[in-house]
């Protein structure tokens, strides 16, 4: 994907999203999300959005009390499994981008990395991608040298993802006009209308 579609995934991701699973099988690693502003809501389904990362994949977490982190405590070593179902809103999420995450060495006072690789090194990072999530108390850093992103329908691109985008925009804009007749939480707590 080119550098303006992970821009619009931060953007989608970062205003309302929750982290909703973690599954981590070998050296494959997924995140799920919902409430994800692409599309359009149909009736009671959730706006979701996954991620995989694969080949050469790392996953590191951040965090200063040991009980915040509990949703990695069943990662099985042996195997290099986890599959685990949480909610945690998301704060901010970046793609590729240093700075950022060097502020997470300052901002935790531990991490606890997961990979096959035996020389990773989360300071010197040698995959192609990687993502930050930060969602308080906990931030995580999750790459490899591939990169895709998923709807429950389909493996997204640039195009499909401006075109979903576009869709909860005029979702968006449609809800304003007849905001006394539904209401939609995700809309009422949109960036814009504060």
């Amino acid at each position: 994907m080119k550098i303006n579609s992970l821009k619009l995934i931060e953007e989608v991701v970062s205003n309302f999203a929750k982290l909703t699973s973690i599954y981590i099988s070998g050296d494959a690693i997924y995140l799920e999300f919902i409430d994800v502003e692409l599309g359009v809501p149909k009736n009671e389904d959730d706006l979701t959005l996954s991620m995989r990362f694969a080949k050469n994949s790392f996953f590191t977490v951040f965090y200063d009390n040991i009980w915040d982190i509990d949703f990695v405590s069943n990662f099985s070593y042996k195997d290099h499994f986890l599959q685990e179902d949480l909610l945690l809103d998301v704060r901010k999420i970046k793609f590729l981008d240093f700075e950022y995450l060097n502020t997470f060495f300052y901002n935790y006072s531990k991490q606890k990395d997961f990979t096959k690789d035996k020389e990773f090194d989360i300071h010197n990072i040698r995959c192609d991608f990687f993502c930050m999530i930060e969602f308080g108390d906990v931030a995580i850093v999750v790459g490899g040298n591939e990169m895709d992103f998923f709807t429950p329908s389909e493996r997204l691109n640039d195009d499909i993802l401006k075109e979903l985008s576009n869709q909860w925009m005029m979702y968006y804009l449609t809800y304003h006009q007849k905001r006394n007749i539904i209401k939609d939480p995700m809309c009422e707590n949109h960036p814009l209308n504060r």
